[in-house]
């Protein structure tokens, strides 16, 4: 099972850059509650299920780089980063909670990937990261790919960072 909710909507700002609780509450229930929910549901009603992935960010390891965004802070939503900060705590109990049923799960933490940014943006994260440019969607799959399969056996509770060298400078 991969948990993978996103949308837009929880990601308003107000007009001060702060976000309001409405929207750290909609992020959280997105993000952690519902994949929480979701995953033990699953858990105590499927006999097949191995493996649960998490998606997260590099910004639930380290927070917004305001140098990156034009109109920081409402572009970069702080209900965003703490969630997913939370998305990889989630995983680490679930990986010990459901251990007896035989079920990994694991986190996979992505860099900027290329789709809704502009090309200043796009510029810009490039010269933030080691490998130079940002992922593109055809390269997301390879560690969702890898924590699905047997090859994973024995991974439990990690977060696997895919974002080109982001989080290393």
């Amino acid at each position: 099972m991969v948990n993978n909710a996103r949308t837009l909507d929880s990601l308003k700002v107000e007009e001060d850059g702060y976000s309001n609780r409405s929207m750290l509450m909609l992020e959280y229930l997105i993000d952690v509650v519902i994949p929480y929910e979701l995953s033990i549901e699953l858990a105590s009603t499927s006999s097949s299920l191995s493996s649960i992935i998490n998606v997260s960010s590099i910004y639930g390891l380290v927070p917004f780089n305001p140098n990156l965004y034009d109109n920081y802070p409402h572009g970069a939503p702080i209900q965003y980063s703490l969630a997913k900060a939370s998305v990889i705590h989630l995983s680490k109990e679930l990986s010990i909670r459901l251990r007896d049923k035989g079920i990994r799960v694991n986190t996979v933490s992505y860099g900027g990937v290329e789709g809704r940014v502009s090309d200043d943006f796009k510029e810009r994260y490039s010269t933030l990261c080691p490998e130079g440019n940002m992922l593109t969607e055809d390269q997301t799959i390879g560690p969702v790919h890898f924590l699905a399969s047997d090859l994973s056996q024995g991974i439990t509770g990690q977060n696997i960072i895919q974002d080109g060298g982001w989080t290393t400078w």
